[in-house]
């Protein structure tokens, strides 16, 4: 029987309530009320209003004993020489903390902090890669009455101390190694509001101060193991007054913007957002999720929503009002730029796991290189069990029949099964990706090997997703069905004016949507942000251009603006259809969306890493290609050399990206795939959408060269930027369809 999407709220009981017109602020202090639906998970019978502190010490007294973090001390260091990383101790075996060690220690951090002069309201930024102290931080920060507010690892010292001083940053947390950028800042004067830097993994010396010598501001450091001694200086009597007097709608933390333009904006968080939004997430999930132990690995940036979300709130949500309890345990700093991610993958064994497209892109990778030194029998069973698994996959999305082939039980004993141990994922109950888009390619993959990847969508400013896929409702390039107790539209809105919009019609099919069916992507409900945070130290120009920014996110009927553009089927499914941002303009007016166009030409050249679309505003359209290298990440660009899997695409003796720039078969080969894209009609549906020219860039993209932001999204403007001298000579008369880039 074929299946649809769940249609939770579709009674407007479900939904959360709004009237008047404002529903946005820039102040940090400014109470937020809570918006109760009547009935549903969105209403205050079923999950009355919390804060953080509240949840967490709930799941303390419930899970006390219970394992809550675990990490590998001293890190094993990478053996730079043999190119490999130490095996993963048994897990068992790693530094723990059971929650409640977790607690307290937060709250001798909190009684620190209050010690330290932090104020309510005010800012505890936090530093470096993902490990108990930054949680810690964060949660001691919330529970003294701060707002945390963390920075990405991979972010330049300009961007550290852009985040810090626009936060108004009190204290600032930070891995050793880090604290320089900090120090440097207040010698500047540009920290005028810090009064302590606290440094983990490694000593300060007692009575360490920095000190400015124009204005006499005077900071001191201390080292992490210092904290507990300061925190006996507030008694804990007068941190449990402020977690208890500290209001659900209040701001908990900023989750600053990756910024693919401009400076970035930081999103005010309150705690009814996040545990609300992890309780709705939650809902989503198996049912057997939070029935038993269960596993996170952490290694996304915490100052990104997600691992916000996902690593630290949802396993306090979860271990609070479940029969079970999640244990979080930390990747190694060196993991992905190592490529030993699988390691610790196979060490902590994740019931639940959210990967980038990238960390999926290159999981398929390393999965398919073993699959190619596969030989005779093995690999003709290896070929019937994928193609078993990619037909019981089809047959269970949105629409199909459900049914499972003859030959499934065993392609899933003989393979299936064995891929999952080896990769880690035998016992993971719900893996899925967000962040950016992802491939159908990727997704036809995993299904094959009878692994799911579910899709999520949202943004900062609506607390992470607002809607999911599961095994139950998918379709492989839809990003799900709306959460229960939220709202998604689709709207046509007057680019001048975002009060101006009407409703789109729903979709029949939302693989060949009209134009009429396609909008903006716009979000109500209890997890959309209190606003963008202005603050009044940075003047009045910054305030009114925050007010501005608010504006364009939030209209007067409470939905926020997405800035994607897509279509909502009759079933219930949402597609995105490209990012009004991104879209190009051609020369006649036309919308054209590049990312259908990208992902055919990587398709057909499994050798290219990336590819940007180039023509707005110009006479037609030309695409930039990187290929991929020996190193690159996504966090780094990588070397000369060229991956091995690149290496059959190219003439004999060619090892390098400069030897294949120039090389006639690679050429050759691109040229095919970009004029079989442009006769795609999904990917090119009308001649203003080619590709005429394309060039093939020096080094691939990554977070450290600023092409890529942290979460590896692309910054188009940053590439068109970078690359406008080469750009601009693909539109000369008499530039052949390959032009070479020229330093």
């Amino acid at each position: 029987m074929a299946k649809r999407a769940p249609f939770v709220d579709e009674s407007p009981e479900f939904k959360v309530p709004y009237s008047g017109k404002n529903h946005w602020s820039y102040e940090r202090n400014k109470l937020s009320a809570i918006k109760y639906a009547a009935k549903g998970i969105a209403s205050e019978a079923v999950t009355p209003a919390t804060t953080v502190p509240k949840l967490f010490k709930k799941a303390a007294m419930k899970s006390g004993a219970k394992p809550a973090m675990r990490i590998e001390r001293p890190c094993p260091l990478f053996d730079e020489e043999g190119k490999r990383a130490p095996p993963s101790a048994p897990f068992e075996e790693w530094k723990t903390w059971t929650y409640q060690q977790y607690y307290d220690e937060c709250c001798s951090v909190g009684r620190a902090f209050l010690a330290l002069g932090l104020k309510q309201f005010d800012a505890v930024t936090i530093y470096g890669f993902n490990s108990p102290e930054w949680y810690m931080a964060q949660i001691g920060g919330i529970m003294a009455g701060g707002i945390a507010a963390g920075i990405y690892p991979s972010d330049t010292p300009e961007q550290v101390i852009y985040k810090a001083k626009h936060s108004s940053a009190s204290i600032a947390v930070c891995q050793n190694g880090k604290q320089g950028i900090f120090e440097d800042a207040v010698r500047n004067g540009e920290l005028p509001n810090l009064k302590a830097i606290v440094v983990w993994g490694g000593p300060i010396a007692a009575d360490s101060k920095v000190v400015n010598d124009r204005t006499r501001q005077s900071v001191s450091k201390f080292s992490w193991e210092d904290l507990p001694k300061l925190a006996e200086r507030t008694p804990m009597q007068e941190l449990e007054r402020i977690m208890n007097s500290a209001h659900p709608g209040q701001v908990c933390c900023y989750i600053y913007t990756s910024g693919t333009t401009g400076n970035p904006k930081a999103v005010m968080i309150t705690h009814d957002n996040i545990v609300w939004e992890a309780i709705g997430a939650k809902s989503i999930l198996p049912k057997s999720f939070g029935t038993e132990e269960e596993r996170v690995l952490s290694y996304l940036p915490l100052s990104h929503v997600a691992g916000c979300m996902v690593d630290i709130v949802m396993p306090m949500v979860t271990t609070a009002n479940d029969d079970g309890y999640v244990i979080c345990a930390f990747a190694r700093p060196y993991d992905l730029s190592k490529f030993s991610f699988g390691d610790r993958l196979k060490a902590v064994k994740p019931t639940l796991f959210l990967g980038v497209p990238r960390v999926w892109e290159k999981i398929a990778e390393k999965v398919q290189k073993i699959g190619a030194s596969t030989k005779g029998l093995k690999k003709k069973i290896s070929a019937v069990s994928k193609s078993v698994g990619l037909e019981y996959a089809l047959n269970c999305q949105l629409g199909g029949s459900g049914m499972q082939p003859g030959l499934y039980p065993i392609a899933n004993k003989a393979v299936f099964s064995k891929v999952k141990e080896a990769l880690g994922l035998q016992h993971c109950k719900y893996g899925f990706t967000g962040a950016a888009p992802i491939s159908f390619e990727t997704l036809s993959y995993f299904g094959s090997l009878g692994i799911q990847i579910n899709e999520v969508y949202g943004m900062s400013e609506c607390t992470g997703a607002t809607t999911f896929s599961n095994s139950d409702h998918y379709i492989w390039g839809s990003c799900g069905w709306t959460m229960p107790g939220t709202e998604v539209k689709i709207f046509s809105v007057n680019p001048a004016d975002i009060n101006d919009k009407k409703e789109c019609p729903l979709a029949d099919d939302i693989t060949k949507s009209s134009e009429a069916e396609q909008g903006e992507i716009c979000f109500r409900g209890r997890h959309i942000m209190a606003g963008y945070m202005g603050n009044p130290d940075l003047g009045k120009d910054h305030i009114v251009e925050i007010a501005k920014k608010n504006r364009e996110a939030i209209d007067n009927e409470g939905w926020l603006h997405s800035g994607d553009k897509g279509c909502m089927g009759r079933n219930g499914m949402l597609k995105i259809t490209g990012r009004y941002k991104d879209l190009i303009i051609g020369s006649g007016g036309e919308n054209i969306a590049p990312v259908p166009v990208e992902d055919c030409l990587k398709k057909l050249c499994p050798f290219l890493s990336n590819a940007v679309m180039i023509g707005d505003k110009r006479k037609f359209n030309v695409i930039l290609v990187s290929l991929k290298s020996v190193g690159a990440t996504g966090e780094k660009p990588g070397s000369e050399q060229l991956d091995p899997d690149v290496l059959q695409y190219v003439s004999p003796g060619v090892t390098t990206v400069t030897q294949a720039r120039a090389d006639e078969k690679l050429i050759r080969i691109i040229k095919k795939a970009v004029d079989t894209t442009n006769k795609d009609g999904s990917a090119v549906p009308s001649n203003a959408a080619s590709v005429q020219k394309f060039s093939i860039l020096p080094v691939d993209f990554s977070v450290e060269t600023d092409e890529l932001t942290p979460t590896l999204k692309t910054k188009r403007p940053v590439v068109a930027h970078k690359y406008a001298r080469l750009i601009d000579s693909m539109y000369e008369e008499g530039a052949r369809d390959y032009v070479p880039f020229r330093p």
